[in-house]
């Protein structure tokens, strides 16, 4: 199980990735699920995936390697995709082309096709933009009514970004946010875990403001799982109890 989350908001966009991989409890694995393609000052492209790993693999050197335009003969990669709408067509594409080639072996052997992906960036001369890729390779676009999308184990974080997210927070208030997310899906899932993977973009740039990986233990990180239990605690504790009456005190 994974979980990732992108943020697109007025100033830029956040992506955020958790690195754990297992087949089971005694097989636990940490690979990077955040891929970055950056041409800095011309594009930057980040894809976050979710779902089988051996898949998800195919598909990136699938993209990274090019897809031939059988018309033209010209190879089709990220990087010289002319939109980012486009480059979304070329993901969904590449997992198509993957599903084409080891869909019938997975199949026979009783494995479900599963991944999915998170993409957003901005090419030069057009507007930032943040998708989710789905298995059949068809996508939708994150809106500014619900500037965010996840992808893997993503209810436990979820709450979180429903009641603090919207399109004007700052930039680096939004990275806040989604690792208080991704706090709330390591506290309740196992199988998310650290270290974890960030990028920040500033609309505009064309290249990373932020390109992090947090290990197990960082200071802030740790800082912030605190104080969030200790806001949680505080707020619980802030709020008075119902006063609804029990059964015993309604029959005086």
């Amino acid at each position: 199980m994974t979980y990732c989350c992108g943020i697109l908001v007025r100033d830029g966009l956040v992506m955020i990735a958790d690195t754990r991989t297992n087949a089971g409890l005694d097989n636990v694995s940490t690979f990077r699920k955040l891929h970055i393609f950056s041409n800095p000052g011309e594009r930057i492209l980040a894809i976050a995936s979710a779902g089988n790993l051996a898949i998800s693999q195919s598909v990136l050197s699938t993209l990274t390697e090019g897809i031939e335009d059988p018309e033209t003969g010209d190879v089709e990669t990220l990087m010289n995709a002319p939109t980012m709408f486009q480059a979304a067509q070329r993901i969904g594409k590449a997992i198509r082309m993957v599903h084409a080639t080891e869909g019938p072996a997975l199949k026979a052997e009783d494995i479900s096709f599963d991944v999915s992906f998170l993409f957003g960036g901005q090419i030069k001369g057009s507007r930032m933009r943040l998708f989710m890729v789905y298995t059949a390779g068809n996508f939708i676009e994150c809106t500014t009514d619900t500037p965010y999308l996840q992808i893997g184990e993503h209810k436990y974080g979820k709450p979180v970004l429903d009641r603090a997210m919207h399109y004007d927070v700052e930039l680096y208030d939004a990275l806040k946010t989604g690792l208080i997310s991704m706090d709330s899906t390591m506290r309740s899932n196992l199988g998310v875990g650290m270290p974890i993977d960030v990028l920040v973009v500033r609309a505009e740039a064309c290249e990373a403001d932020l390109n992090h990986r947090i290990e197990a233990g960082e200071p802030y990180f740790h800082d912030l799982r605190s104080r969030w239990s200790a806001a949680l605690r505080a707020a619980h504790n802030n709020i008075p109890r119902p006063p609804y009456k029990t059964q015993s005190e309604s029959k005086h």
